[in-house]
């Protein structure tokens, strides 16, 4: 179990025009005014689920051990879906029971996922409409004090998890899925080296092509500047996935692609 220190990442919907991010912090720090707290994003699309568990797949391992990840897209605010606290070998999650961590239960080996019930950890307001600020924040804030994940609430076996699709073999071709789309319109799939080299040993080829959006790329390159403006091209990003972009473009616009979108190495 990590040790409780006092870094606090924050990754929600909630944009910067009102007073949810600020508000969040000013609970945070008027109960552990030490906290460290990091800006993970507030910029996910409103109600983007699967968005935003992919940003917290991809930026929670650079930190520290002990860091409390809170993430707060939640849709179903104030109905009856759990607030959850899950602690992994290095790190503490506080999010909304509503599949936002499933990346986290499929990388790690060894969880814990407890319901929040202890209402010692949750701010006395009129409505439930802004559980960011009035139970998820506060929970991550006792958790850099010191408190014990068992004080938090029972365990539990039945959260949600995400269908999160895998790539497999169809018609000649190893299919994948669009995963994200990032601020520049690159096309990030759940394709990675492993699966470039499963190809590889099928087809005994030293080079693959990429299918998308009708279109076919003939061959990875190592990085962007190596593309071209008037058509797609593929590599394996830093997080170890392929990658569809158009330099200094948009291919998600270019392929009128999204989130979902079919993906094949060939």
């Amino acid at each position: 179990m990590p040790a409780a220190i006092s870094v606090i990442t924050l990754l929600t919907d909630f944009g910067d025009r009102d007073y949810f991010v600020a508000s969040m912090k000013g609970v945070i720090l008027g109960i552990n005014p030490q906290a460290r707290i990091v800006d993970l994003s507030h910029n996910v699309a409103p109600h983007q689920i699967e968005d935003a568990a992919y940003l917290l797949k991809a930026s929670c391992k650079y930190f520290p051990d002990g860091t409390v990840h809170v993430a707060v897209v939640d849709p179903g605010v104030g109905s009856l879906r759990r607030p959850l606290l899950v602690t992994t070998s290095r790190h503490f999650f506080v999010a909304p029971d509503n599949g936002l961590l499933s990346y986290i239960y499929q990388e790690e080996t060894d969880v814990e996922v407890r319901q929040i019930e202890n209402k010692q950890y949750r701010l006395d307001s009129e409505g439930t409409t802004f559980d960011g600020r009035d139970l998820f924040a506060p929970a991550a804030a006792w958790l850099t004090r010191g408190q014990q994940p068992g004080s938090y609430g029972k365990l539990i076996q039945d959260y949600v998890k995400l269908p999160l699709p895998e790539p497999a073999w169809q018609g000649g071709a190893l299919a994948g899925t669009i995963v994200y789309v990032d601020r520049f319109g690159n096309l990030i799939s759940n394709l990675t080296p492993f699966h470039i080299k499963d190809v590889q040993g099928r087809t005994r080829r030293s080079d693959v092509s990429i299918r998308i959006g009708g279109v076919t790329i003939d061959g990875l390159l190592k990085n962007y500047s190596q593309g071209s403006a008037d058509a797609p091209h593929a590599l394996i990003n830093s997080n170890g996935q392929v990658e569809v972009f158009v330099k200094e473009g948009s291919a998600a616009n270019r392929l009128k692609l999204g989130r979902g979108g079919k993906i094949e190495v060939l």
